[in-house]
């Protein structure tokens, strides 16, 4: 197949293009930069030079495609909703070229918020008045009525492995600013997890068996506990570990911190007998045990 790939040199994009390509499949990937074109054609794929607002750009690489993998997203937490907005067009206009092609359109989105103290499920729904980019998940569903296959791949908060830049190597960053490595309250609220090369292999499986209106969770840990990720950080920078109370958490992580208090389980079980995905690279743990987010 020929795929576009947005997010094309990003952390999960990068590890999905190397999967694809290496499964014998066309990969074009999106490059905003001439850094981003070398990284795509290092991986394997053609850069094609645009960006997410320039949707024409976007047009053309998917007219010219078997399906989007739509990977690309502007994370800054102080936008959310410009982001937001940007990736709703984007949608729409992967939609509008893709409609009655039978062909998928596959999108990043993420396991957090859909339930609080109990693992979430694919068949758990977000609500749409919650994070501005829910609704683009319920936008993405709804082209199946319009002929597109389409794919919501919901990832935990932790996609995790040598080179992450992402929630854990900031907790590791918060710990050596201030001299401890902290859990909220008793430290058993837990954060799934999945290392980016098993995130990668089920990508490729799921692009390659399109399904209509088909729901994924990228999850191989259905949830590790907050305590554990903090005292494998402290065992790792020779830190005490403590306990933060949950009303100062802002306080000691930052804008981390509401994220860091939060419950949110989450089961990958029917994906992976679904898409006989068996994850099988290192735990969170045993990343953090290596060094990888420490060294």
């Amino acid at each position: 197949m020929r795929i576009f790939v947005t997010g094309a040199n990003g952390w999960i994009g990068s590890a999905s293009i190397r999967e694809l390509v290496a499964g014998g499949h066309d990969v074009v990937g999106l490059a905003r930069s001439e850094e981003a074109e070398r990284t795509v054609a290092d991986l394997g794929a053609t850069p094609l030079r645009s960006d997410l607002t320039d949707l024409d750009g976007l047009r053309a690489g998917a007219a010219d495609s078997d399906g989007v993998l739509h990977l690309g997203y502007h994370h800054d937490f102080s936008q959310m909703e410009e982001a937001a907005r940007i990736d709703a067009a984007a949608i729409e206009t992967f939609g509008d070229v893709l409609a009655d092609g039978n062909r998928f359109l596959a999108i990043a989105s993420g396991t957090g918020g859909l339930a609080l103290g109990r693992p979430s499920t694919e068949d758990d729904v977000a609500d749409p008045g919650g994070h501005p980019r829910i609704a683009n998940s319920h936008a993405t569903l709804a082209l199946a009525e319009r002929g597109v296959k389409p794919l919501v791949l919901r990832f935990p908060p932790t996609v995790h492995g040598p080179g992450d830049h992402g929630f854990v190597a900031t907790l590791v960053d918060v710990a050596r600013s201030q001299g401890v490595s902290a859990y909220v309250g008793d430290g058993q609220n837990r954060w799934p997890a999945v290392h980016r090369l098993d995130a990668a292999a089920l990508v490729r499986r799921a692009v390659e068996n399109p399904d209509a209106a088909t729901v994924l969770h990228a999850v191989a840990e259905e949830g590790v506990a907050t305590r554990d990720i903090a005292e494998a950080i402290a065992r790792q920078l020779d830190l005490p570990t403590v306990s933060v109370e949950p009303d100062r958490a802002a306080e000691h992580f930052g804008w981390l911190g509401g994220f860091f208090s939060w419950d949110v389980p989450a089961s990958g079980a029917r994906t992976q007998e679904r898409f006989g995905w068996n994850p099988a690279q290192a735990t969170l743990l045993e990343d953090l045990d290596a060094g990888h987010y420490t060294g």
